[in-house]
């Protein structure tokens, strides 16, 4: 793993600690998640995302293009 070296503004660093630590996590591990998404190292992420969607299209196909309308969907047992 390499290392990295940004240049911040002390307040502005100041804030995003604060921010992650009141999300239990850190700086660091931010922007590690971000860089990972930013260059599409989230591979697991894509591959749920994508089987999600296969398995939506297949229940469509077997449906037979059936759709609900609104009230169908918002009716109430």
């Amino acid at each position: 793993m390499s290392n990295l070296t940004i240049t911040v503004d002390d307040e502005t660093l100041r804030r995003a600690r604060l921010k992650a630590l009141e999300q239990g996590t850190s700086v660091n591990a931010l922007l590690r998640e971000y860089l990972e998404a930013y260059a599409g190292g989230n591979t697991a992420q894509m591959q749920a995302v994508e089987r999600l969607l296969s398995l939506s299209r297949a229940a469509s196909a077997r449906a037979g293009g059936a759709r609900w309308t609104r009230d169908e969907l918002h009716e109430r047992s």
